[in-house]
């Protein structure tokens, strides 16, 4: 099993650096993965506010990558909806719905956990808009 493990201040200039720690743990970009991460850590600016203190934790076990960010908020569950086209935002968790085998959040007393699921990076992966949600090798 491989782990990943960062404690950080949600604000959006951590966001770029997060994303490329990620990928030098995958070995690999994986832009699902990233996108996920970014998505998560985005709702907690949003939704708890900036600054907030986060740990992101991403695992990589049994062929699945599994990614999750707590925060110390257990009230702001976040919310899958339905963004109409003028709506300035809204589209994250549909997003991460869209390529994300699965998803969820687990409140606990004095904070929250909202993680996801997706197909583990192997080496030399290649990005191919027809298999979002999946990073595979030619």
């Amino acid at each position: 099993m491989s782990v990943f493990t960062a404690s950080l201040l949600a604000v959006a200039k951590e966001v770029p650096d997060l994303r490329r720690a990620v990928r030098a743990h995958l070995g690999a970009p994986c832009p699902e993965v990233e996108l996920c991460v970014s998505e998560l850590l985005a709702n907690v600016i949003t939704h708890v506010g900036e600054g907030t203190p986060v740990t992101v934790l991403i695992t990589t076990a049994n062929g699945l990558v599994h990614v999750q960010v707590t925060d110390p908020d257990p009230r702001a569950l976040p919310t899958l909806r339905s963004a109409q086209p003028d709506d300035e935002g809204g589209r994250g968790l549909a997003l991460l719905d869209a390529v994300a085998l699965r998803w969820g959040v687990v409140p606990e007393p004095g904070r929250k956990t909202v993680w996801c699921e997706l197909p583990a990076v192997r080496p030399g992966p290649v990005f191919r808009p027809e298999s979002v949600g999946v990073c595979r090798q030619d």
